[in-house]
């Protein structure tokens, strides 16, 4: 399996766990990882059912890259308990609970899955969607420092924040700007993945494409779906550029150099560079040769 360190999250489709005929597509997609929905995606008289073909869905689990995540209800519906112990039972590689709101939603869940001895792979992804979440954010992300906290990876929930703030959804998410970045932020504070939130409008692929740029650019390690149409483009804008891999390449190879052996700046091609940008480059490389596999 790929080190979760160095693991391609480009291309996060959700797939609803009562929709029978996305679920068969699974194995021929070409996304990073699905997320098997039993909350938004699924009616609440089907919720039941939904869960219920989860250890079908796993038993029938393809070898191979493609990373799978349960996405179960909140811990405080009537469905979030038993949401959680059937997606343990399944061991999936990530459990995301929605309306994360504080540091103990987390610590809670992480404790259920200890105490029903779910093995250290299943990890625990997190939607940040409300507004207590972004004014806990950081204590949250602080998490991530911590192993046995099982956290790794934020997933924006843009439409709920919307909803809730009643701020103002733009084509070019403007008035979302300052909370995606600080997420981002505290994302990278806590060692963690941090994925942007959904396009909704799954024709417009320009328009989509150009999103994924943005994302790309403030520092998302990738994207959550709502169509397979939209994978091409969000695996393209989130892998490393060509010319970014040639250049990592170059740093970790000066930095090799027996002339260079202990020092924590070096001069190349005309710049200075420190430790800390080779240790920006080898996780690039780790990305592009996950990718590459």
């Amino acid at each position: 399996m790929t080190n979760e360190l160095s693991r391609p999250r480009r291309s996060v489709l959700y797939v609803p766990a009562s929709n029978d005929k996305a679920l068969a597509k699974i194995a021929k997609l070409s996304c990073d990882a699905v997320i098997i929905d039993l909350e938004d995606a699924v009616a609440p008289a089907d919720k039941v059912a939904a869960r219920e073909k989860l250890a079908g869905i796993f038993a029938n689990r393809s070898g191979g890259r493609l990373e799978m995540i349960v996405r179960i209800n909140g811990l405080s519906s009537e469905w979030g308990n038993d949401d959680l112990l059937a997606a343990a039972r399944c061991e999936p590689d990530g459990i995301l609970l929605p309306k994360v709101d504080t540091p103990r939603d987390l610590l809670e869940a992480g404790d259920v899955l200890d105490d029903n001895f779910a093995p250290d792979s299943v990890r625990l992804w997190a939607m940040i969607e409300t507004p207590k979440a972004m004014l806990n954010i950081g204590a949250i992300a602080e998490l991530g420092r911590d192993p046995s906290s099982r956290l790794s990876c934020f997933v924006a929930g843009t439409n709920d924040l919307v909803k809730d703030t009643g701020v103002l959804a733009t084509p070019d998410r403007r008035y979302l700007m300052p909370w995606l970045m600080t997420m981002v932020l505290a994302a990278r504070a806590g060692g963690l993945d941090m994925l942007d939130g959904v396009s909704n409008d799954f024709r417009d692929l320009d328009a989509f494409a150009r999103e994924c740029a943005e994302g790309a650019a403030m520092g998302f390690d990738g994207k959550t779906l709502i169509h397979p149409a939209q994978v091409e483009a969000a695996n393209r804008a989130f892998a490393p550029a060509a010319q970014a891999v040639a250049e990592a390449r170059q740093m970790r190879d000066a930095f090799a150099l027996p002339e260079n052996s202990g020092k924590a700046v070096i001069s190349l091609n005309g710049r200075m560079v420190e430790r800390l940008h080779l240790a920006q480059a080898e996780k690039l490389l780790a990305k592009a040769a996950a990718i590459g596999a």
